[in-house]
């Protein structure tokens, strides 16, 4: 401990002791009163420390590296506008079930309990609350051990998900006898305990799984978090029941397996009769398991693995709950099953098979083209082939077009290497992600953006400059939103809602702050771009030139945006 040739231990080095009591290294920041000396101890006690131009983004890393890792990231923010600015990541990591902490600075309780005007005053555990799992406010140094461990457990524990930690600038510079302080520490001891399902539950779904003439499995992010890998593997070759992959839990098993039902979605979602659900939920990224998308109701039973009871039945009728912990309950299965387990009726997988393989080759051609200017098939495929040639690859991915086309069409062949804008869909992951992303793994980072997108968090360009990260950055640009080719209905001077300054240069700001810009205008430069770039781990961005006329709205996802009337002749 830092304190231990004296006699006094204080708050900053309380906080500082208690994380890497609990093995976690890395600190996502932005310095400020009052938090601004709690970094610079930090980096001197050992941690890493990463300082963002943006809280929001410093959240956004602390979040996915929770995802990462399987332990909670740390966002550390100033008061007020800083915890503000670090909320939206807070809230976004509960949704997603990531596990993060928020630590805030925040003004003096006396004094924010009488509203007496203090710098930066707010009552942020009150405005935490309502965004995630849990939420502390330490008063005493001797307590930052068990609120720290309390935090820590509360992230973790059941369905991860994002905590606050309050700490008001008076509480920091509190001293104790650092003996007493060593003491007051708390090393958390299992903080992610395993949930064991019933045997029962395991039999039903067993039997109904067994039952079934045209089954599928969907694995969902939750999977890929479980990193219960080779288990996962196991269970769905040793079942021979097609798999839908969620877009973060590409790779799980690779996207090229003879099992794969990616390329078959509309099909298998429609005529399967049992469907069981591992770490993915009924939301409206799956239709909320009815309507259209799905069989005519009453025609599908569906078996749902989740850690949470209350996730059962939110949409429709679970035949077959199971409620554990991803782990354990897929090695209950696989050990229900047994050597002898009856492999899917291959009536089935032979549609499902023949059906992805023609649409996948009727596909191929458009992902071949060298047009110019691009279009988005061009320049993916284009991304497909170096992916399938670096798998250790992280991908990052957010946008409209950008972002759905990609995840249909680059393939990804590990687990945790496609990481995108998750449940709510949200835009603006897209650099936080990649710099924890560097961090947590150590391995090249390769962001696919549009150019809506990367401009919510463009400035993070900066910090991967300065910390040198292997990122490469590549912005399908097409001059905005959806598209470029908008127009103002009035003929005025202002441009359309959704659209940018033309031929916009985002790879000068690359230069500007000591990385490699390059403009690619067709798909071999973009290739050529892209493979010097992970070749050297040098920051690189990419703006790659796309058709203003390419990109539909909203991507795929139109009918969410409800289309008005009004003015419309």
């Amino acid at each position: 401990m830092s304190a231990e040739t004296q006699n006094l231990t204080d708050g900053f080095h309380l906080v500082i002791d208690a994380l890497k009591l609990n093995d976690i290294k890395t600190i996502y920041h932005v310095p400020g009163i009052p938090v601004t000396d709690l970094g610079r101890f930090a980096q001197a006690e050992g941690m890493r420390v990463i300082s963002f131009r943006h809280e929001q983004h410093a959240g956004y890393a602390a979040s996915i590296a929770g995802y990462l890792t399987q332990k909670p990231g740390v966002c550390l923010t100033v008061s007020a506008p800083g915890f503000l600015n670090g909320l939206t990541a807070l809230a976004h990591a509960t949704t997603n079930c990531f596990p993060m902490i928020l630590i805030s600075g925040s003004s003096e309780r006396e004094i924010v309990d009488l509203q007496q005007g203090d710098y930066e005053e707010m009552d942020q555990l009150a405005v935490a609350k309502s965004v995630c799992k849990a939420a502390f406010r330490v008063l005493h140094a001797q307590d930052i051990g068990i609120a720290v461990a309390r935090a820590i457990r509360a992230a973790c524990s059941g369905r991860p998900g994002g905590v606050y930690l309050d700490l008001p600038a008076k509480l920091l510079g509190q001293t104790m006898e650092a003996t007493a302080g060593l003491k007051s520490l708390v090393k958390v001891i299992d903080p992610a305990p395993a949930y064991i399902p019933s045997p029962v539950a395991i039999t039903r779904a067993l039997d109904l799984l067994r039952s079934a003439k045209k089954p599928l499995i969907i694995l969902g992010k939750g999977a890929a978090y479980a990193q219960a890998d080779a288990d996962i593997r196991k269970l769905v070759e040793t079942s021979g029941i097609p798999y839908l992959p969620m877009s973060m839990a590409k790779g799980l098993l690779p996207d090229t397996h003879p099992q794969s039902a990616s390329a078959a979605r509309s099909t298998v979602l429609k005529e399967a009769d049992v469907v069981m659900l591992i770490g993915a939920r009924l939301n409206w990224l799956l239709s909320h398991g009815k309507g259209k998308t799905w069989g005519a109701p009453g025609t599908q039973k569906f078996i749902h693995i989740d850690i949470d009871p209350k996730e059962m039945d939110s949409n429709i009728e679970i035949a077959a709950p199971v409620v554990g912990d991803i782990a354990s309950a897929v090695s209950a299965l696989l050990k229900g099953m047994g050597p002898n387990w009856q492999k899917a009726p291959v009536e089935w997988t032979s549609v499902v098979r023949e059906k992805a393989a023609a649409n996948i080759e009727k596909m191929a051609p458009r992902l071949q083209n060298n047009n110019v200017p691009m279009d988005f098939h061009g320049a993916l495929g284009a991304l497909k082939r170096i992916v399938a040639e670096r798998p250790d690859v992280i991908l990052v991915n957010e946008g409209a077009n950008t972002l759905d086309f990609a995840r249909s069409i680059i393939d990804i062949y590990e687990p945790r290497k496609r990481l995108d804008v998750g449940t709510w869909g949200i835009m603006g992951i897209g650099m936080g992600y990649c710099v924890a992303a560097a961090v947590e793994t150590g391995k090249p980072v390769l962001a696919v953006e549009g150019d809506s997108a990367f401009g919510f968090s463009g400035m993070e360009i900066e910090t991967i400059c300065r910390y040198k990260l292997p990122v490469c950055i590549v912005v399908f640009n097409n001059g905005g939103i959806y598209r470029g080719t908008d127009k103002n209905p009035t003929g005025g001077a202002d441009v359309a809602p959704t659209v940018f300054v033309k031929d916009a240069r985002y790879d000068k700001m690359m230069e500007a702050f000591g990385g490699v810009g390059v403009y690619a205008t067709s798909p071999d430069e973009l290739s050529r771009a892209v493979k010097e770039a992970i070749a050297s781990g040098k920051p690189t961005l990419v703006n790659a030139v796309i058709d203003e006329n390419a990109g539909t709205e909203s991507g795929r996802i139109g009918s969410l945006n409800p289309q008005s009337v009004v003015g419309k002749k």
